[in-house]
Order: structure tokens, then C-alpha cells, then sequence
């Protein structure tokens, strides 16, 4: 399949914005999304050229935070930067979570999940986590990718 035909489909396709982050690092991502109900799963995707990548890959647990639409400055941080030249996490305020991974403060919306398993998908690693613990910002809106298609990564995928 040509990528122009595939890149066609998807180009049209708006999801929520999240930022992971684990001990020591962070990066926006646009691949997560609920896989299970019972038991509650969610799977998060990471590209294997980030940083963020190399720090999970030593990583029991993981936070993904749900950016809403006043978050375009954390989008632009998480996913305009990379980790091998800034110390993301010192450019924002946080708090240690669960198995210490950096929460946020300004994002309500967050889960942290313990990693029950790894999935290659290609340019990405896939993430298969079991929530442990679960921010109070279930009603904040999300901030979706059509608001931060300006943003050029600070790694290719």
C-alpha cells in the first residue's frame, strides 16, 4: 500500500492528545486509546525513536495525562523537544505519582498503569496497561490533534 493512500485515510482522523511520562522523561503521544472493560485495560503507543522510549523500556508503570484544550504549551513542550538534549519535566511542574512517575499538576486527567505487556507495532512500541490509580479530571475536555497539527516533532516517528 502507498503511505499517500494510507496517510489519505488517517489524515482525516482527530483523537485526543496525551502526554506519558515516566521516571525521568516524557513525550506527547497520539496512539492510546481503552482496550479492555473488564478487566480495564488501556494500551499506549510510544515511538521507539524518542526518548521517552529508551526510559520506558526500564519502566514498571507509566502516567498518561489527557491534555485539554488550554495545553497547547505542554503539547509544544512534550512533543516539540526530546528528552536527549532537554530535561523536559524541569520545564513544568509535577509530582511523583505512583512507582514515582512524574504526575503533572496542570493536567487532572491521568492514569497511571502498570505495564502487564509490550507490543511491537512497528515504528511503535505498544503499552498494555492495567490502571492502578486515576487523576480526578475525568470531565476535563480533551485537547485533539487537529489543534496541535502545527507542532513539528522533536523525532521523526
Amino acid at each position: 500500500m502507498e503511505a499517500s493512500t494510507f496517510d489519505r485515510f488517517t489524515g482525516q482522523l482527530d483523537y485526543p492528545m496525551f502526554v506519558l511520562t515516566v521516571p525521568g522523561s516524557g513525550c506527547l503521544i497520539g496512539f492510546a486509546t481503552q482496550c479492555s472493560i473488564d478487566p480495564p485495560r488501556f494500551l499506549a503507543c510510544l515511538s521507539k525513536a524518542n526518548h521517552t522510549y529508551r526510559a520506558a523500556a526500564r519502566a514498571l508503570a507509566v502516567a498518561v495525562h489527557r491534555l485539554g484544550p488550554a495545553d497547547h504549551d505542554l503539547a509544544e513542550l512534550f512533543g516539540t523537544e526530546t528528552g536527549d538534549e532537554v530535561d523536559k519535566l524541569a520545564r513544568c511542574a509535577w509530582r511523583p505519582g505512583p512507582h514515582g512517575v512524574p504526575l503533572l499538576d496542570r493536567c487532572p486527567a491521568w492514569l497511571v498503569g502498570e505495564i502487564d505487556s509490550r507490543v511491537d507495532l512497528g515504528d511503535h512500541e505498544g503499552l498494555l496497561l492495567r490502571p492502578i490509580e486515576v487523576g480526578p479530571g475525568a470531565d476535563t475536555p480533551p485537547l485533539m490533534f487537529a489543534a496541535v497539527r502545527d507542532l513539528n516533532a522533536g523525532h521523526g516517528a
